[in-house]
């Protein structure tokens, strides 16, 4: 098709010079050119033509001049594009007093300058030096002045002054022209601030943009909304924020673990226990079974055997097994919470699962257990090695403790081990 077309244009074109020429041969047309006794008679055509001859000869004669003058700058444009490259890379690879080193040595070029002083900023402020960064970014403000100004509340947020990033940014969000990135670093600096109207304000123009990706942006919603949650000042106001929420919003597991968790302290913990289940019945979430054995209530047995219910759909689920035995600790069940716990620990240990089997073994005084499970919920928190530990079993009686894991689908059917 393309062919055709070409050939197509090609036969246009040849009619059309064909045409032309004819109508210039009839009549060329006549120039007369005199001045001081000289006298030059040529057609129009050849006019034209020596005209555009001659304009091509002086270009190439300008040209032929500047080009000595011009290879100083072009020389400058080069090394200061290398350096630049060299020192987002050396930037990147933390060579910082490099990076900040070529980078300044960049910003000579003025094409270059806002981008350079930008990453000069940050090097500046990775290696510590906070007020040459603050001077690389009022070099940069005059280059790139929305750059500069989400940079600086970046550096502040990071100084650990979140109030100043918020009143740099506050302006143009009330304009409702900050960047994606002034966006981002708005909702940080509210959050850490504690201007939570501003953070969830921010969320909607940053979703708009699209600039973080969809799991960095989930996470950054989550959080904002589950300290709103946390915020709230009573049951009344909590209920009437978490209605609000689109529901959309109120699908989030981390979202209605904040719900579920200030709820339970409110005492509205039906609410809760409805939030919570309703959730797993849609989508299985570790950190939901979690927050469900640590809602307070007096129905703790319903929810044991309600939970052990799940446990044919996700035997090998941690979180379940440590909900399940901190619910029969509570209900002083010590045989079955020592199994759940110890399954637990061998699963996935946490300091979590060891303080609750310290309980576990507290409860009915043997304290020995009780202050290892402790000492290596401490331990295991700090990064060290945990101690075993002692096995009870009279003598003559075999270890009936599992040796392997059983593996189940999500429909609860055992899988055959490869």
């Amino acid at each position: 098709m393309r062919l055709w077309r070409w050939v197509l244009l090609l036969v246009v074109v040849a009619a059309l010079a064909a045409f032309g020429w004819h109508w210039v041969a009839e009549d060329p047309g006549y120039v007369l050119l005199r001045m001081r006794g000289w006298r030059v008679e040529t057609t129009v055509v050849a006019a034209i033509v020596i005209l555009l001859l001659t304009w091509a000869l002086l270009s190439l004669l300008w040209r032929s001049l500047r080009w000595p003058f011009g290879a100083f700058s072009r020389r400058h444009r080069r090394l200061s594009q290398q350096r630049l490259g060299e020192g987002l890379v050396a930037l990147i690879e933390g060579r910082h007093g490099d990076a900040e080193r070529d980078l300044n040595r960049a910003a000579r070029l003025a094409s270059l300058r806002g981008p350079a002083l930008l990453a000069c900023a940050e090097a500046a402020s990775r290696r510590g030096e906070y007020g040459r960064a603050l001077e690389s970014l009022d070099q940069a403000a005059q280059a790139a002045p929305q750059a500069a100004r989400v940079l600086r509340a970046r550096l502040l947020r990071r100084e650990g002054k979140p109030a100043a990033a918020l009143a740099l940014l506050a302006p143009e969000s009330d304009k409702g022209t900050l960047t994606p990135g002034g966006w981002r670093e708005l909702a940080l600096a509210a959050l850490e601030s504690g201007d939570l109207r501003r953070a969830r304000a921010a969320l909607e123009p940053l979703h708009k943009s699209g600039a973080l990706g969809g799991r960095a942006y989930a996470t950054l919603e989550a959080q904002v909304l589950a300290a709103t949650l946390h915020a709230a000042p009573d049951g009344a106001a909590l209920n009437t924020l978490w209605s609000r929420l689109p529901k959309v919003q109120r699908r989030v597991p981390a979202v209605i673990d904040a719900y579920a968790r200030r709820a339970s302290a409110f005492g509205l913990v039906l609410p809760a226990m409805d939030e919570v289940e309703s959730a797993l019945r849609r989508e299985w979430s570790p950190r939901l079974i979690e927050t469900y054995g640590t809602l307070v209530g007096d129905d703790v047995e319903a929810r044991l055997r309600r939970a052990e219910g799940w446990l044919d759909a996700h035997p090998n689920d941690a979180s379940l097994l440590l909900t399940l035995g901190r619910m029969c600790v509570r209900l002083k069940l010590w045989g079955k919470a020592h199994q759940y716990l110890q399954r637990s620990l061998a699963l996935a240990p946490s300091p979590t699962a060891w303080e609750v089997l310290g309980d576990a073994f507290a409860g009915p005084g043997d304290a020995a257990q009780a202050q290892r499970c402790y000492r290596n919920a401490l331990a295991f928190g700090r990064g060290e090695a945990v101690t075993p530990l002692v096995q009870r079993t009279p003598p003559g009686q075999p270890d009936t403790q599992p040796i392997a894991i059983e593996a189940r689908d999500v429909h609860g059917v055992p899988r055959l081990r490869e």
